[in-house]
């Protein structure tokens, strides 16, 4: 079975996460994607074996409008998804204005934003299109995510990965995860 269908199949056993991309896909952002952990932890916990999925943070909701002039405008979406499906924890961010906070140049759309990301692994993104298929993107691929990797992005300084590997506990609730550096 073929990367997009496996985390298709994956997805579609999962209540929740099928009720967060409806959500999303109702308020029909440019380039918005469920990203990061949301696909992240599904992958790994299926690799795992294990039968519950690992509770989520956090809905990471990504989009890219450089034109949207209101830099609060996340909130409005974030209380708009709240008011859909209350049980998730939205965070909602336009990635045309994250590379100010993290010192970047400009960012070139979602993918190119995701690129920027501390793991590769994390750089992972899924929607609900109009005709009510999946779309994933990765900004590196799927084979690191699917052979259970860590991996530092070389555009991020690798003492911020090592923290966040440190304090998220990914190797401690995913035995088999290997740090490649």
């Amino acid at each position: 079975m073929r990367t997009n269908e496996l985390i298709a199949k994956w997805l579609n056993q999962d209540e929740t996460r099928v009720k967060a991309l409806q959500c999303a896909r109702q308020l029909d952002l440019p380039q918005c994607y469920l990203a990061a952990g949301f696909v992240r932890n599904l992958v790994w916990d299926h690799l795992h074996g294990y039968s519950e999925a690992t509770p989520l943070n956090d809905v990471d909701v990504v989009y890219f409008d450089p034109d949207e002039d209101d830099p609060k405008q996340y909130l409005d979406y974030e209380r708009q998804l709240t008011q859909m499906l209350p049980e998730c924890k939205w965070q909602v961010r336009n990635q045309a204005l994250m590379h100010l906070r993290n010192g970047d140049s400009p960012y070139r759309g979602t993918l190119d934003a995701m690129s920027y990301w501390p793991e590769k692994e994390t750089s992972v993104g899924v929607r609900l299109n109009r005709q009510g298929e999946y779309d994933l993107i990765a900004a590196f691929g799927f084979d690191s995510l699917f052979a259970l990797q860590l991996t530092p992005n070389p555009k991020r300084p690798c003492s911020l990965f090592a923290e966040r590997v440190s304090s998220k506990n990914w190797l401690e609730h995913w035995p088999k995860l290997r740090v490649k550096r």
